[in-house]
């Protein structure tokens, strides 16, 4: 029997459509302008066998809305903040991640981000654009600098491996990790260890209520003089206001920001007129490559799960549900 997707935004790249539609799948979409309220109609009107999820929040609204069909959640990427995890599980919904599938493109944003802000590209770029040649500033150099990982999974090991390219130092605090063999990094055992070393800062761990705020007015403190933070993993890991007073005061170089507390940035935030910020739209897994990735495991997650099929349950960020999803 066919089964009902529904996806929570309004494309699909084509490789997660073709694995859908190949098994009969009817996929459904929820526009831009509709947004929640329109997901959450379809979740009403249609027997929703599973849900790819992308920017929308599936919150305790959502799972109320969706009837007893819903197998499945198969998340479109690897944060889950999005996702009513705990509500899940009461249901025996899987949630499944996409991991590994976006990792080489963010880390390659988070290495774009970092250059920028070391470099004062965006400062630059301005104002040639204005009809100035300012050669009067200097920015930092990579090379022999230290950078400090937090976290140190799939995507922080691909960002460590393009920083050792670069002639960079690496150190990671991750209380799961282990040493990656052929890559030299070195694990610290305290987040305070890796603040004090760490001249570029870059964060890549999921946000939960241990992690929100992570990175506030001590930690900032802590990091040496002229420091530059990056972050392509999720803007409540930062007190923005934190990072904002750590900038005027001097205390960092500059910063790097793919993600934000509330997204879409507002442009009256105080972070969008400063010369020394680099902001883009979460934007760390949107290349052609990673896109279609992404798409093509997610899709195949959901159909794992609604058809019984085995898979990596590493990606299931609640194996308690998988007895109910599968008994």
């Amino acid at each position: 029997m066919s089964a009902t997707i529904l996806v929570t935004a309004p494309t699909l790249a084509d490789a997660g459509l073709d694995v859908l539609r190949a098994e009969g799948c009817r996929v459904i979409f929820t526009s831009m302008q509709g947004g929640t309220d329109e997901m959450l109609q379809h979740l009403r009107r249609e027997d929703v066998d599973g849900v790819i999820s992308r920017t929308l929040p599936f919150d305790k609204e959502a799972f109320a809305a969706a009837g007893s069909a819903l197998k499945v959640i198969s998340r479109h990427g690897v944060g889950f903040d999005n996702v009513d995890v705990a509500m899940a599980t009461e249901r025996g919904v899987p949630v499944l991640i996409a991991p590994a599938a976006n990792g080489q493109s963010v880390a390659e944003l988070t290495m774009a981000l970092m250059l920028a802000a070391a470099r004062r590209v965006t400062v630059q770029n301005a104002a040639i654009r204005a009809g100035k040649w300012d050669r009067s500033g200097s920015g930092l150099q990579l090379g022999a600098k230290t950078l400090g990982l937090i976290g140190f999974g799939g995507i922080g090991k691909a960002v460590a491996r393009a920083a050792l390219g670069f002639g960079m130092r690496v150190i990671a605090f991750d209380p799961l990790a282990k040493t990656e063999p052929g890559l030299s990094v070195e694990i610290v055992d305290s987040l305070e260890h890796l603040l004090r070393r760490s001249q570029f800062l870059s964060l890549h761990i999921p946000l939960n209520e241990e992690t929100r705020h992570l990175i506030g007015t001590t930690e900032i403190a802590a990091l040496p003089q002229g420091a530059v933070i990056v972050n392509t993993s999720r803007g409540g890991l930062i007190d923005e206001d934190a990072l904002v007073a750590g900038l005027e005061s001097g205390h960092l170089f500059g910063v790097g920001l793919d993600t934000f507390a509330f997204e879409p940035l507002p442009a009256s935030h105080p972070l969008c007129s400063r010369p020394d910020t680099v902001l883009t739209a979460h934007m760390g897994g949107s290349t052609d490559a990673a896109l279609a990735a992404t798409a093509q495991l997610a899709a195949q997650h959901a159909l794992a799960i609604i058809h019984g099929r085995p898979f990596d349950e590493v990606a299931c960020l609640n194996p308690g549900a998988l007895k109910r999803a599968f008994r």
